[in-house]
């Protein structure tokens, strides 16, 4: 009888280890799928298909994304990728799944379907937001408004002082912001020796002022001379009439819209650190024009 119940109880034993290592494993396996699901990858740190997917969607429309602008076509965003990393946080390169994560985050942030594909409804949606940010009231400056900067501030070392006309605030604000560029040793901006400190060389010709405050007239005078420009180019309605409108040169050729041009000026370390800085003095940018910075305080 003893030995009958030794072995029932060795039996009982053995049946609960069985399914205790059943439910042990169905856990653990719906534990990876749940991983799986969630996080779009494996345990093993690889990649799901979906995550390799928008990884190259992202790095295909980035060139061929086809769109409009100021009644324009225009292919792809890379001219835009600071901009676009600032706004959605992210550090990372634009083909990562780090980005396309960032990116999906900033859409289900902004209303939109979160698949990390940087398509065309997410790119109109950036640049409306980019462009509500700038100045919205475009009534031209009072002339008690206005001062005039030194000719050493501007990349044209022979404009004309009724060209060098500059909004009060939006002047100091500029002055505050070449200060820390060249404060940024890395940016290995030329200083002016005997100047006032954080003054830009007389031969520095990064962050000079290119243009400034417009009047109605001389934007007109502009437009004829070149038809062609469009409102993406040359305003109706020019943010410059206020005089907090400043064209900053940031490499290149100072204010040509080309591609190819842009596309030089959006990887200089200066433009970089507009990008990642200028908000702090009350700036900025108009995202088509790299050259392009308004001053809305703060």
């Amino acid at each position: 009888m003893n030995r009958f119940r030794i072995h029932i109880i060795l039996l009982l034993g053995a049946v609960t280890l069985s399914v205790s290592w059943l439910w042990l494993n169905v856990s653990a396996k719906r534990e990876t799928t749940a991983s799986v699901n969630t996080l779009g990858r494996s345990d093993s740190g690889m990649n799901s298909p979906a995550e390799d997917e928008r990884a190259k969607r992202n790095q295909l429309l980035r060139n061929e994304l086809t769109w409009i602008f100021g009644s324009k076509p225009q292919r792809g965003w890379y001219l835009y990728t600071p901009l676009i990393n600032r706004l959605i946080v992210t550090k990372d390169d634009y083909s990562s799944n780090g980005f396309a994560s960032a990116l999906a985050r900033w859409q289900k942030k902004s209303g939109l379907v979160p698949n990390g594909v940087l398509n065309d409804e997410t790119l109109y949606k950036m640049i409306g937001e980019w462009q509500e940010k700038r100045i919205k009231d475009r009534t031209p400056a009072q002339p008690g408004r206005l001062l005039k900067a030194p000719i050493s501030d501007f990349y044209d070392p022979t404009r004309a002082e009724e060209l060098r006309m500059v909004e009060r605030d939006a002047y100091f604000a500029y002055k505050r912001l070449v200060a820390a560029a060249v404060a940024d040793r890395s940016l290995g901006l030329g200083r002016n020796p005997k100047g006032p400190k954080g003054e830009l060389a007389a031969g520095e010709k990064f962050l000079k002022i290119i243009s400034s405050f417009r009047s109605r007239e001389y934007q007109e005078k502009l437009r004829r001379e070149s038809p062609n420009s469009g409102t993406a180019g040359l305003a109706v309605n020019s943010p410059h009439f206020t005089g907090r409108a400043l064209d900053l040169y940031v490499g290149g050729d100072p204010v040509d819209t080309r591609d190819s041009n842009r596309a030089i000026q959006v990887r200089t370390p200066v433009y970089l650190w507009l990008v990642r800085n200028a908000e702090r003095f009350g700036f900025r940018p108009y995202f088509y024009e790299p050259w392009h910075w308004e001053y809305v305080g703060g």
